[in-house]
């Protein structure tokens, strides 16, 4: 046989990892492969067949003070140990039945989490519901492998609202993170927790430029009248003299910071020029900082109630106004 022949370029090219390391991945394994048996749902009840429990560190501690005072008792012929020795374990029993149907029946709802900008943090709202006749004390819910648990006591037949929050890492769909329902309650020696992997998704949009440039000139609206002349000559300003009573958001301040001089933005005048906001022609080479001026441009125009509409590669929007086409655009470019 060749002296090469048991000779495998992958191992030799892979070298052994160090126990942690090793030990690190296996546990990542094991819960992709836990999460992926899980069904996802935005409504889950807790039942004896998802509701699991684990003794915590104060009850293996409790287990091996009891062992040591068995022992005692039995070879010291204890009497008052045995009972000491047996109301504790009975006690330690008792809680973990208690701390099992505290979570046992219990009906978890997640509300449509609302649509963030990039760098924010996304609010899970999570409904507790208990239609049973008596309190459910001390129950957390929290993302999976975090320590940062929303705690709430749940009222006999009524419910409890508690927030989740977590930062989706860039724009776009994002999966909701799988949650985790967990008790302690009455002792703590007992950890009582449900998984729970939620199928909602949250839409997070671009984050708005910090100092957007000013809105770009409108293109002529067919039927208004107004001549491509004042806008290939630069005379459309979309501005005017300051008046007495116009409303304080149309009034450009970056221009009184500058010379000095109070205008309100005219828009009337502006609104005969269909104005556009362009991807094309945001004026940033990088994708995402053209996205993030749109974006800005578009809280901008809604916030001076103007009619615009957008243009992104193979999605066009017709100029409009409102929330809902506020929504509209801002959809788009979260999914651009």
């Amino acid at each position: 046989m060749p002296a090469n022949a048991l000779f495998d370029p992958e191992s030799a090219a892979a070298p052994a990892l160090p126990w942690w390391a090793a030990r690190a991945r296996a546990r990542q394994r094991w819960a992709r492969w836990w999460q992926a048996r899980q069904p996802r749902t935005d409504t889950l009840l807790l039942t004896q067949r998802n509701v699991y429990i684990l003794p915590t560190r104060a009850g293996w501690m409790l287990a091996a003070t009891l062992g040591v005072l068995l022992i005692g008792s039995i070879n010291f012929q204890l009497n008052l140990g045995y009972a000491l020795t047996f109301l504790l374990a009975g006690c330690a029993a008792a809680g973990m039945v208690i701390g099992h149907n505290t979570l046992r029946g219990l009906a978890l709802q997640l509300a449509p989490p609302e649509p963030v900008f990039a760098g924010q943090l996304a609010r899970l709202s999570v409904t507790l519901v208990n239609n049973r006749r008596t309190p459910r004390l001390a129950v957390g819910v929290a993302r999976r492998g975090t320590r940062q648990w929303a705690w709430a006591d749940v009222p006999a037949g009524g419910q409890a609202t508690v927030e989740v929050a977590f930062q989706p890492a860039r724009r776009g769909p994002h999966a909701v993170p799988a949650l985790v329902a967990e008790t302690r309650f009455p002792l703590g020696s007992f950890r009582i927790w449900a998984p729970w992997q939620p199928a909602a998704r949250v839409l997070v949009y671009p984050a708005p430029e910090p100092q957007p440039p000013a809105l770009p000139i409108g293109e002529p609206a067919p039927g208004s009248g107004a001549t491509s002349g004042a806008r290939a000559s630069g005379e459309f300003d979309g501005v005017r003299a300051y008046q007495r009573g116009d409303p304080l958001k149309l009034v450009v301040w970056k221009k009184y910071a500058r010379s000095g001089e109070l205008v309100s933005r005219d828009t009337q005048l502006v609104q005969r020029h269909a104005l556009w906001l362009d991807y094309a022609r945001a004026g940033t080479p990088d994708a995402e900082a053209r996205l993030s001026r749109l974006a800005a441009w578009v809280l901008a125009a809604d916030a001076q109630q103007l009619d615009y509409g957008l243009r992104l590669p193979g999605v066009e929007i017709a100029p409009d106004s409102g929330p809902a086409h506020r929504l509209r655009c801002l959809e788009a470019l979260a999914t651009c």
